[in-house]
């Protein structure tokens, strides 16, 4: 079979995640890379002795052998990046999330919808968490329909990214942009409909407040609630905690309806499980029936091997399974641009929301 030839435009922390995930595909190769940051190339020569780092995105694109790409730079770049491969060399792309993250930069995604002549990927990797995706599969026959949806992330505060460009809000989009895209990509897939109006109450109570760069003083919210009411009238609801370290399972989803209730837990990253509570947590799916027949509770067991290679419970390996398909022409991308523009929508209605303490409209 004929090899997929990647290229990266950033290999930092994510970057890395993604090099480690497309090695265990089979017929695929990472062959360029551009990456700014010196130390990211080291560790990036490590995963990948053999790539070509290029000088620049130009340079990138002028390899001939590519025939994708993945862009995993810092959130305020990527439509940049995206505007200069669309008038450089269109190539099928899976772009990390948020997809955007300046408001007047939503029209231009909007643009790119139609006018790109390659599928673009938005990486949603949470939808591929495996008892997540045991959730999406059954929510619907347990639930008879959902009503009513929660997530529930508690979690460690952000993480140390190159240029600390995350602990300010003018560069990642703001917390309900930046981390929360994923929810609302969720709820936006689990209740088949649109939202029409977002509420939220957030705030920057302990992380980072210590800490200076170039004089300046981290905004990045760490905790929050967000409401969202949909179309079909159901409604959702996120909590957010980022200085929850110690939590047993760092997500929590639970969908109800008239039919019954399904809810999963997902352990945190296995690198920061303490290894003094025992054994890691394992992951399971819950399915109650309303009809009190006794719950159903099945044990989602993630691959070592992936839980290894990155942050995401296994998720960004199957993503890239389906990506790949995606890039050989045998499926369209299972998380479009449409979905990327709306989750960080929402995301933004949600932090003008907390922000203003007015709910927010949308018409997507």
């Amino acid at each position: 079979m004929k090899t997929t030839h990647y290229a990266l435009i950033g290999c930092g922390m994510m970057g890395q995640e993604h090099i480690r995930n497309i090695q265990f595909l089979e017929n695929t190769k990472v062959v360029a890379i551009y990456e700014p940051d010196l130390e990211m190339q080291g560790i990036a020569k490590q995963l990948v002795p053999e790539v070509i780092f290029a000088q620049s995105i130009e340079e990138l694109l002028a390899i001939e052998i590519l025939d994708c790409l993945v862009i995993v730079s810092p959130n305020f770049t990527h439509v940049d990046i995206l505007k200069q491969i669309a008038y450089t060399r269109p190539l099928p792309i899976l772009v990390e999330k948020p997809l955007f993250t300046d408001p007047e930069d939503a029209e231009y995604i909007a643009e790119l919808k139609t006018t790109y002549p390659c599928p673009i990927w938005v990486a949603m990797e949470y939808r591929y968490m495996p008892p997540l995706a045991e959730l999406i599969k059954q929510v619907h026959s347990v639930t008879g329909g959902v009503d009513m949806l929660t997530i529930k992330e508690h979690r460690y505060p952000f993480l140390e990214k190159v240029n600390d460009w995350n602990r300010f809000n003018k560069y990642s989009g703001g917390t309900l942009v930046e981390k929360c895209c994923h929810h609302f990509d969720l709820m936006r897939l689990v209740m088949q409909s649109e939202p029409v109006n977002v509420m939220a109450s957030a705030g920057q109570a302990h992380n980072h407040l210590d800490e200076t760069y170039n004089g300046e003083t981290p905004d990045i919210w760490d905790h929050g609630y967000v409401i969202v009411n949909f179309a079909n009238g159901a409604r959702a609801m996120l909590e957010l905690c980022m200085f929850a370290d110690g939590s047993r399972y760092q997500e929590e989803v639970t969908a109800l309806g008239c039919g019954g209730k399904i809810e999963c837990k997902i352990p945190g990253p296995s690198r920061f499980w303490d290894k003094s509570q025992g054994a890691e947590p394992i992951p399971k799916v819950t399915i109650s029936p309303r009809v009190n027949k006794g719950p159903q509770v099945l044990d989602i067991p993630v691959d070592p091997k992936l839980l290894d290679a990155g942050d995401h419970n296994g998720s960004t390996f199957y993503q890239h399974e389906k990506f790949l398909e995606t890039v050989l022409g045998n499926q369209d991308p299972e998380v479009s641009l449409h979905d990327g523009w709306a989750a960080v929508l929402m995301g933004m209605a949600a932090q003008e929301s907390a922000r203003t303490g007015q709910v927010q409209s949308l018409s997507l």
